[in-house]
């Protein structure tokens, strides 16, 4: 009995969320800016584990965080890329739910315990927020919907790619991690599969995490190099998807084959804006249709997406695609 009485006392004492934190470089400022938001959630002190995971910085990201020290779990490994850092975190969580954040970015206090609300009284196996470049605390009424099946949900909706949008349950990615190498798309890769794990997903309007956007960040790098290698990660990830599609069924099927559609629209998307060529946008094309990707197939889309479809399905549509819609940016 005593045994029983001590494992119990051990589950009750379990993290409700692993905040798993990724840095590289990150300025000081920003980085404990970005702790600070995680500590100031009222959250007790054994809720909560903040794991920092120092991707090789030239400067130890711990040197600077002094104060903090007390209040996180930090590890250094040599510079491997996000994705391995993220990896690294999952492997050492405790928590029963994980939350990714990245360093220079951070946690909105009162849209985020609207979330960790939904966790406590719904016991979802995610939740699924809003981002916002705005760094405000809305405090409206928010929208609420599920649970609901994760793959019905990708087969209706269009889903957000970006991790850091979900808090999971640290089960659900059981033999799931993130493919190290993949410097751009790595989330792409990641949250339909996440999704398709899911049996019980809510969704909220809140706006609980602040994506900082500067010059510094990879979506932001616009020399050939870094143009080159977003692109060729977005078609890997296109390419991964669709095989693993091939080896479901039913609903699963169908879901992440219109996310493999909408993710071939999105990278058509990146070649007119970043190459601003109709030569390299056929070629592309060509490219997709060879893969058995294009055309694009007909589905329940949003009209955003069924309309930069239509305009794709022609030559001449594409033509005018490429010509004017980079200057529209």
């Amino acid at each position: 009995m005593p045994t029983e009485q001590m494992l119990t006392q051990n589950i009750q004492k379990k993290p409700l969320i692993s905040f798993i934190v990724t840095t590289y470089n990150t300025p000081s400022d920003m980085l404990e800016e970005c702790l600070k938001s995680i500590l100031s959630l009222q959250l007790e002190s054994w809720e909560r584990e903040v794991i920092l995971i120092d991707d090789g910085s030239q400067l130890p990201a711990i040197t600077d965080l002094e104060a903090w020290q007390d209040y996180i779990i930090y590890l250094r490994q040599s510079n491997s890329g996000i994705s391995a850092a993220r990896n690294r975190g999952m492997d050492m969580a405790t928590g029963r739910y994980i939350q990714f954040v990245d360093g220079d970015d951070l946690l909105l206090q009162q849209p985020y315990e609207h979330c960790l609300e939904l966790l406590r009284t719904m016991h979802p196996d995610i939740v699924s927020f809003r981002l916002t470049s705005k760094n405000v605390n809305h405090t409206e009424k928010y929208q609420i919907e599920g649970p609901i099946d994760g793959s019905i949900f990708m087969l209706d909706n269009n889903v957000r790619g970006a991790i850091c949008s979900y808090i999971f349950k640290a089960e659900l990615p059981i033999n799931l991690r993130f493919s190290v190498g993949t410097a751009y798309s790595e989330d792409e890769e990641f949250t339909p599969q996440l999704l398709l794990r899911c049996e019980q997903l809510v969704t909220t309007t809140a706006e609980a995490y602040y994506y900082r956007q500067h010059e510094s960040s990879a979506t932001h790098l616009k020399d050939n190099c870094h143009i080159e290698k977003r692109l060729d990660d977005n078609l890997t990830v296109i390419t991964r998807l669709d095989r693993l599609a091939d080896t479901l069924h039913g609903t699963d099927r169908e879901a992440l084959r219109r996310r493999v559609t909408q993710l071939t629209m999105d990278y058509l998307y990146h070649i007119i804006q970043l190459r601003r060529s109709p030569q390299e946008t056929e070629l592309a094309v060509k490219k997709l249709h060879d893969m058995g990707l294009f055309p694009l197939p007909k589905k329940n889309y949003t009209r955003k997406y069924q309309w930069f479809r239509l305009a794709m399905s022609t030559k001449a549509g594409r033509w005018i695609m490429s010509h004017f819609m980079p200057n529209l940016s």
